[in-house]
């Protein structure tokens, strides 16, 4: 595993090519994904992941051989059989299961938000649509948004976008009760905008330093009420 890989988009891969993956262990809102060759047999890697994106990903399961219960499904002899990977109407594996303002996943069928497009937007209609998520408590899709900005944009901005989407994910964890994984996500972000501060590029009007702040109060009391009142965006 590289650092900073797409661990959803890893784990759809070695699923779609018929590899085998198994929960190991689970702990401070970090699961950890063992990944096995196609007969199950040898492990040919692991990753540790708190990404709210793996949790929708595993819908529960705890290995890629259980059904997905909440999903539509045929059965096979009295057996349940596990239900093709959701595509959109272009054929691309997209997960069509609704989701809650938090990206908790939802029973096939019932109510959710409306999803975000994965299209990338120009910097400033990112954050603009950023904020009226936030502003609708809805921090997991904000997160999306900014995370399609960083993928399409130069390498230069990376550590702006991915901080962001990374700020994005740590309120997301905070409004579902879990702190640990909310100050780890969020210690991420600190990190990525300090560096990015030293480059000189562009902010697109973005106080970088009162985010910095905010975070770093958010570390001393992470208990300080809602994350989504005053947030610094």
């Amino acid at each position: 595993m590289e650092s900073g890989q797409d661990v959803v988009a890893l784990l759809r891969r070695w699923e779609d090519a018929g590899g085998v993956w198994r929960v190991i262990g689970q702990e401070d809102g970090a699961v950890t994904v063992g990944l096995y060759r196609c007969d199950g047999g040898e492990e040919a890697d692991r990753f540790t992941s708190s990404d709210p994106g793996l949790d929708q990903l595993l819908a529960g399961r705890t290995s890629s051989h259980e059904p997905d219960i909440r999903s539509p499904a045929t059965t096979v002899g009295g057996r349940p059989e596990r239900r093709d990977r959701d595509r959109d109407a272009e054929g691309r594996a997209r997960q069509a299961r609704p989701r809650d303002r938090l990206g908790r996943p939802l029973p096939y069928g019932g109510p959710g938000v409306e999803p975000v497009s994965e299209q990338p937007l120009p910097p400033a209609a990112t954050i603009s649509s950023a904020r009226d998520l936030l502003a609708d408590g809805r921090p997991f899709s904000a997160h999306e948004v900014f995370e399609a900005r960083w993928k399409a944009g130069p390498d230069a901005e990376r550590d702006l976008w991915q901080g962001l989407a990374q700020l994005c994910v740590g309120i997301t964890h905070a409004e579902r009760g879990n702190l640990s994984g909310a100050l780890r996500l969020v210690g991420r972000a600190r990190a990525r905008l300090e560096t990015y501060s030293t480059t000189g590029g562009p902010t697109y009007e973005l106080e970088i330093d009162r985010i910095l702040g905010w975070i770093r109060e958010r570390e001393r009391d992470p208990g300080d009420g809602s994350w989504l009142l005053g947030h610094p965006l």
